[in-house]
Parts: structure tokens; C-alpha cells; sequence
């Protein structure tokens, strides 16, 4: 199977036996999984997937683990090969993750595209003290060595915390809104006291859908709605979980792929800001299926409020899907959605 994505294909001309290797947050590509490499990964639907196939693949969040590492059959590798995403800090992240978990000495490869900022990563190896080297270049692409070694920085110093619409919220590098408050998320909050008016606190459900930092589950539960979580990026989970403790709020907090999650159960109302990047890719798909399958996860009666931005085409999704629906805000930058399942 050859590589499709432009840093795989740089791997693959490279002359480095992979068998065993960790792969850290690649891209989706064929020849990574039906390689013999391992995932390490807090992308939910990565994860399943992989796992799904019978590879091994694991979360530097896992319940299982505490959080704490790989696990002892996963503790030395023969080599890593980091994929440096668009969110430097979270590079930054899972160096530090690296060196405190594996073994001093574990070779490293970092490859990234060179519009993605890879060539950034010279300078955060050297301030770690690691020493690096450029194995390749190609592909608009580029490709460092490296191996690893304990370092004085510690990967839980990555988390933070900023306060907004009069809560405590946790932050990590690669969040949705890292350390501030996006302005689509603002104008759903202005307009959710009214949109939710008709459904009780003490008896509803609602579901927040890409929870982020968890800024809307934490909105609804301080006003008393019983609230679940759900997210397929491991860090937002954590992040939203911080953020419920950090308010004294309770809620349920999911990882999953858009419903994957959730089985059958439905609520009085689903809230969310939808993705519509993967990295520096556009990618529809998680916030189409968000609309597409609503209506299976709705009460009758239950509504669906989204905010997106305005160019992105669900006006024609949430006709095909609902019926109807309406504009509750447009500030032309961005427009809060709500369709009603009857």
C-alpha cells in the first residue's frame, strides 16, 4: 500500500525500518495502518479504528493507565516519529510527553509540512537540549532525527486556566479556543437563554457536542440543565472535565466520534460549536454528520442549535435533514442555527 498523504510518502522513501515504531498523531493514511507501527494518539476515532483492525494504538489520556504512560509492553520502541501538527504548543506537548515517558536514548524522527511550520521545530529541540539533524526534504515536507532524553520541563505544565462568561475554564494546546473565548461560541451563549427557554433544567438532557474547553457544558449545568459531553480530541475531554471540577459543576463527559458514543439515547436539545478543519485540512464531515444524524438523538420536540461560520453550506443540510429552520443570530461572521425534530 503506498502512502498517500505528502509527509507518509516522505517516510516511506526513507530507508529506516518502521516495524515496532510509535507513530504520534499521524494524519490518516493507508500505509501507516497496515504498516507493523503502533498509534500513540488522543483522537478518538483514530484510536477505534485502529483498534477495530487488531493494532495497537493507545492514548496518552487513557483511564486505563492513568494517564501516566504506554503501558509496560509499550515502554521502549525502537523509534518515535512525531508528527508536528498546525498547534506548535501542542508539538511542544507531546515532545515533552515523549521524553518523560520513553526510554533516554529512543531515536526520534519529527517530519511535518513546511507551510505547517515544522522547520520550527530546530529551535524547540535545541532549547529541550536535544540535538537534531535534517534527514530529508521533499514533498513540500520536511523530516528531522533526534533522540530522546529527559528534560526539566514537565507535559502537565502545557495545562492552564482562563476565566470567561463568568467561569473557570481549563486550557491545553490543541483545544478548540486555547486560552480564550471564540467569538462563535460568544454569540451561541448571548442566545441560548432564549432558545432554551421551553425546556425545563430540572428534567432535561443536553447534549454538547464538541465540547472544546467545555465552556457550553459548563454554561448549562450552572444553570442547572443535566449536561453530557462528548468529544473525539482526548485533550478536550480532559479539559472539559477540568473545567466542570473548576465550578464545582457535574456532568457527563464522553469521548466519541460525532454519536458513536451515545448508542441510542436522545435529549431535549444538542449545543455546539462544529469543527470544520482537521489540521490544515478542511474537513465537512464531523459537522455534517452532526445535522445528518440529529434527529436519531432528539426528543420530539427537541432542537438542534449550532453556530458556524457564515460561509459554511448547512443552511441546505438542515433543510434536507429538518425540514426547516431558523436564524436565531447573524453578525456575518458567524450565525446560531436552531432546527426543531417534529
Amino acid at each position: 500500500m503506498s502512502a498517500e498523504t505528502q509527509v507518509c510518502q516522505l517516510l516511506e522513501r526513507q530507508s529506516t525500518d518502521y516495524c515496532g515504531w510509535l507513530w504520534v498523531a499521524p494524519p490518516k493514511d493507508s500505509w501507516l495502518e497496515t504498516g507493523q507501527g503502533m498509534l500513540l494518539s488522543a483522537d478518538e476515532a483514530m484510536l477505534n479504528a485502529w483498534r477495530g483492525r487488531g493494532q495497537s494504538a493507545i492514548s496518552p489520556l487513557s483511564a486505563a493507565l492513568g494517564g501516566a504512560g504506554l503501558g509496560e509492553a509499550e515502554l521502549a520502541p525502537p523509534g518515535v516519529v512525531l508528527f508536528w501538527p498546525k498547534a506548535h504548543a501542542l508539538g511542544e506537548w507531546w515532545l515533552l510527553w515523549l521524553c518523560a515517558q520513553l526510554p533516554p536514548g529512543t531515536p526520534l524522527q519529527v517530519v511535518g509540512e513546511n507551510q505547517g511550520g515544522i522547520k520550527r521545530v530546530l529551535k524547540v529541540l535545541a532549547a529541550l537540549g536535544l540535538g537534531c539533524q535534517r534527514l530529508d526534504n521533499a514533498r513540500r515536507c520536511s523530516l528531522f532525527g533526534s533522540a530522546l532524553e529527559r528534560v526539566a520541563l514537565e507535559p502537565d505544565a502545557a495545562w492552564s486556566h482562563f476565566e470567561a462568561a463568568g467561569l473557570t475554564l481549563a486550557s491545553h494546546p490543541g483545544v478548540f479556543g486555547h486560552g480564550k473565548l471564540d467569538d462563535g461560541t460568544r454569540l451561541l451563549l448571548e442566545h441560548l437563554p432564549d432558545a432554551l427557554t421551553s425546556i425545563a433544567p430540572e428534567s432535561s438532557g443536553v447534549l454538547d457536542m464538541g465540547c472544546g474547553d467545555g465552556i457550553i457544558a459548563a454554561w448549562l449545568a450552572q444553570r442547572g440543565h443535566q449536561v453530557c459531553a462528548v468529544d473525539v480530541n482526548g485533550f478536550a475531554v480532559e479539559a472539559t472535565r477540568r473545567s466542570l471540577a473548576a465550578n464545582g459543576l457535574v456532568g457527563e463527559v464522553l469521548p466519541g466520534d460525532v454519536y458513536s458514543s451515545l448508542g441510542g439515547r436522545r435529549f431535549d436539545a444538542i449545543v455546539s460549536n462544529p469543527p470544520f478543519h482537521q489540521e490544515r485540512s478542511v474537513d465537512h464531515g464531523p459537522a455534517s454528520r452532526l445535522i445528518r444524524e440529529a434527529p436519531e438523538h432528539l426528543k420530539p420536540g427537541g432542537s438542534l442549535l449550532l453556530v458556524a461560520n457564515a460561509f459554511l453550506p448547512w443552511p441546505r443540510q438542515l433543510s434536507e435533514t429538518f425540514g426547516d429552520f431558523e436564524i436565531l443570530a447573524d453578525d456575518r461572521r458567524y450565525r446560531v442555527y436552531r432546527a426543531v425534530w417534529r
